[in-house]
């Protein structure tokens, strides 16, 4: 790495695109393809691989979570990473008119995109910022309980159908999957109280803030109370875009962003506006104003996601807040 009157000149330095799947890592530096197991052995042979050729910037999409564990290791090592959502890697692949879709292809084609995005001018607000240990693990504990939720609603979809001695044994799982859930739920807590309480507390201070919502904002969105409310609004999926082109204005749409932080807000909301003065009172006046119900509901959506950055910002409660929520409200 060579620098040029304190600038980091990163010309030289080789990008690296992976294409994760849940057993396998397609990974493209260079001109180079290839394939680890995704497990500990093979994000410790990508990293030693990695300081040794000088990379600059490791671009991987978002895959459900499968990634998570290879964005710390990297991270752990000191690898600058960025995670994207799939939306922007394929609309750039289609830019570049690859319209062919393979492991091999799909990494080569990251490798692309951390080309551009290791020269961009905005940067920064690309890398995905470095998670703790203990944020890491409380997300994985977040995705088991997810997982075991969805065992047990499949369970009770197949009970419904089910006749004979096929319905005790749905039952014996379902008790199982119970169990297993109270267990998990048990972990949260603890470990919530442990590494997070104060944030816990905080959140825990609003009305429609629900343990699901404080869990999932914890986890998986901690970039709260760092940025500005455009950044964490955008971040999240609930800034309107606009879509305009010439004289023409078209509507503003939300998309992209963050869907199962997306997914509690709007439950939290959605309780909000029944139980919380401030934020009913500011859904009554859009609605009286004309907007269409789902234009409140992100509206109200977009003003809890601010009013919990800024708690967490300036490390103050619901009641400390409330006289000048209640202001803007009005």
């Amino acid at each position: 790495m060579h620098s040029q009157g304190g600038v980091v000149n990163r010309e030289h330095r080789p990008n690296v695109g992976i294409d994760v799947s849940k057993q396998h890592l397609d990974v493209c530096l260079g001109a180079d393809h290839q394939r680890v197991l995704n497990d500990a052995d093979g994000w410790g042979g990508l990293t030693r691989r990695f300081k040794e050729a000088g990379v600059d910037l490791i671009v991987i999409e978002a895959t459900g979570g499968y990634e998570r564990d290879l964005v710390w290791a990297l991270q752990s090592a000191g690898m600058t990473v960025a995670r994207v959502n799939p939306r922007q890697s394929h609309d750039f692949a289609k830019s570049m008119g690859e319209l062919s879709k393979t492991d091999k292809v799909d990494a080569r084609m990251l490798r692309d995109f951390a080309d551009v995005l290791a020269r961009h001018k905005d940067r920064a607000k690309y890398i995905t910022p470095l998670v703790d240990a203990q944020r890491l693990e409380l997300a994985q504990l977040m995705t088991r309980r997810r997982q075991l939720v969805e065992m047990r609603v499949a369970e009770s979809h197949r009970l419904e159908q089910a006749r004979g001695r096929a319905v005790r044994s749905i039952q014996l799982v379902m008790k199982t999957l119970d169990k297993q859930i109270e267990v998990i739920d048990t972990d949260i807590d603890s470990h919530l109280d442990q590494h997070f309480k104060q944030q816990r507390s905080l959140l825990d201070s609003v009305k429609g803030v629900g343990p699901v919502t404080i869990l999932t904002l914890t986890a998986a969105l901690p970039e709260l109370g760092q940025l500005g409310r455009r950044q964490i609004a955008k971040l999240v999926g609930v800034a309107p875009l606009a879509n305009d082109s010439g004289q023409r204005s078209g509507k503003r749409r939300i998309w992209g962003g963050r869907g199962e932080v997306r997914a509690v807000v709007y439950m939290a909301t959605m309780s909000a506006v029944r139980f919380n003065p401030p934020i009913k009172a500011f859904y009554d006046r859009l609605v009286l104003a004309g907007k269409p119900k789902k234009v409140a509901i992100v509206a109200c959506m977009r003003k809890l996601l601010t009013i919990l950055n800024a708690m967490l910002r300036d490390q103050a409660s619901w009641s400390t807040l409330k006289h000048e929520i209640s202001a803007q409200s009005t």
